[in-house]
């Protein structure tokens, strides 16, 4: 990744976290007073080095890993606001990207039961649920959406 796409991944995350949503493409060239054909560009190299993730066939954001851009069952109270996160992984990853506590609401995939878990100063309140991928991880890649 070159120093181009560096700048345009850090505006592009440090956009999410202040509007509290994904940026459109126009938002990031605007802020970096670039081009969007340039921006859209460096987005789909970020998106091929998997620092990001853009909509199948467009140049908007699906995730800025660990913020999910469409809503998810993952939802996290951070930082003054409600984020969706990508998976449960993703979603102690908003706190530890905010460095914030927070609380995380879900539910079982099983059974659908509530799960609430507060994050303070970096670490669960409970122990209890477990997280499990179907996928192995060397795996997530080859369809991150699904995983």
């Amino acid at each position: 990744m070159d120093a181009f796409d560096v700048r345009v991944r850090n505006a592009t995350y440090w956009s999410f976290v202040e509007l509290g949503r994904a940026p459109m493409i126009e938002h990031v060239a605007e802020r970096l007073h670039l081009l969007v054909s340039d921006v859209a560009a460096s987005w789909r190299r970020l998106h091929d080095l998997h620092a990001l993730v853009l909509e199948p066939g467009a140049t908007s954001l699906r995730m800025a890993n660990p913020f999910s851009a469409v809503p998810t069952r993952f939802r996290v109270r951070a930082a003054g606001r409600w984020w969706f996160a990508n998976c449960a992984w993703d979603a102690f990853g908003v706190c530890a990207a905010l460095h914030v506590d927070g609380h995380i609401s879900t539910e079982c995939p099983d059974c659908a039961a509530p799960v609430e878990v507060d994050v303070i100063d970096g670490q669960p309140s409970t122990t209890t649920p477990l997280f499990h991928s179907l996928v192995p991880t060397f795996q997530w890649w080859d369809d991150i959406v699904f995983t």
